[in-house]
């Protein structure tokens, strides 16, 4: 496996080891010593699936209270993934980074908690996987808006399908620090 940093300490690209020949391919999604060593020592508390079609846009979502480090990655299609750090006092808050995940690269996203994420399928379908840390908490989740000015996110689908919440996010300037995670 090897392990790629990003620009935001902490988030990090995954590549699995990939076994294939002629008749498909194996991979090892999750191995908690392995991931230990190289990730995140964060036990995984709570898996989701979602699967949404070309042009949806989920995100830019996180938790005050029980937040959430996330691995994520998907199992069929493509997305353009995003992390930004909106911990306040954070040397890096404000600041994003992504990468594009998709079934033929196999690759992961490990994004710690205190950090909102958010995705947009490119491909005309995507089954997309969450390992998150702790447990999914509604009474606490918060929503940054995808297109915040100030974060210039260069969303790759100009006219995202989104859902009620994510249409009435909050801008990150606009958000009461005390709903944000601390550095």
């Amino acid at each position: 496996m090897q392990v790629i940093e990003t620009k935001l300490p902490g988030v990090l690209i995954v590549e699995p080891k990939v076994f294939g020949d002629d008749r498909g391919f194996f991979m090892e999604t999750w191995n908690q010593e392995r991931y230990a060593d190289k990730v995140t020592s964060e036990i995984f508390v709570q898996d989701n699936v979602s699967f949404s079609r070309k042009g949806v846009l989920r995100g830019l979502h996180f938790q005050k209270i029980n937040p959430q480090g996330k691995l994520v990655y998907v199992l069929q299609g493509e997305v353009f993934d995003v992390a930004v750090d909106i911990r306040v006092g954070s040397p890096h808050f404000g600041q994003w980074t992504s990468v594009v995940l998709s079934s033929d690269n196999k690759r992961q996203f490990f994004i710690p908690a205190g950090f909102a994420h958010g995705f947009v399928v490119t491909s005309e379908t995507a089954l997309f996987v969450y390992k998150c840390t702790d447990k999914y908490n509604p009474q606490s989740e918060g929503s940054v808006l995808w297109n915040d000015p100030a974060l210039n996110i260069p969303w790759p689908v100009a006219t995202p399908e989104l859902s009620a919440k994510d249409t009435v996010g909050t801008v990150l300037a606009d958000f009461p620090k005390d709903l944000l995670p601390l550095y």
